[in-house]
């Protein structure tokens, strides 16, 4: 899988999200959308990322936003995630991980000298006409979430 740039096509998805139901960037077109990959539900980076989107979902809405976060939990794990901090997101299983491979995100890592794959933390933002506007790759997660917003009110 080549790496995805800014300007080019976003993948197509159709996913399960949290509460029933699928989302899919089809549906969203028109809106600018934020994608954003995490690891696993309830750990303590994805939960106060999840937790500093929702606080902002707000004013992403009012910049015509639609956040989504996916990770390869299932959507019982959305489910309470989402429960467990009041989250006002989003949130889309991707159980099979093609999402994660088909935007380049599922890499091998390596944690006390143990190599496996996971879900590097990375947001996507997608335009109007499902153009990569911008791409944040090995997210940190303090301040992210306001960064992302601020490039979503400059589209």
């Amino acid at each position: 899988m080549s790496e995805l740039d800014e300007g080019g096509i976003a993948p197509q998805f159709d996913l399960p999200r949290d509460g029933g139901g699928n989302v899919s960037l089809a549906d969203l077109k028109g809106k600018s959308v934020v994608l954003y990959f995490y690891p696993k539900d309830n750990t303590s980076g994805c939960t106060t990322e999840a937790i500093d989107f929702t606080a902002l979902a707000g004013e992403f809405a009012k910049a015509g936003a639609v956040i989504i976060g996916l990770s390869p939990d299932s959507v019982k794990a959305h489910d309470k995630f989402i429960a467990k901090h009041d989250l006002g997101i989003i949130l889309a299983a991707d159980e099979d991980k093609s999402v994660l491979e088909a935007y380049g995100v599922w890499k091998e890592k390596s944690m006390y000298g143990r190599k496996y794959m996971g879900v590097e933390r990375s947001t996507f933002l997608i335009d109007a006409d499902g153009k990569i506007a911008r791409i944040w790759s090995k997210v940190k997660v303090k301040g992210h979430a306001e960064a992302v917003l601020e490039a979503v009110r400059s589209l």
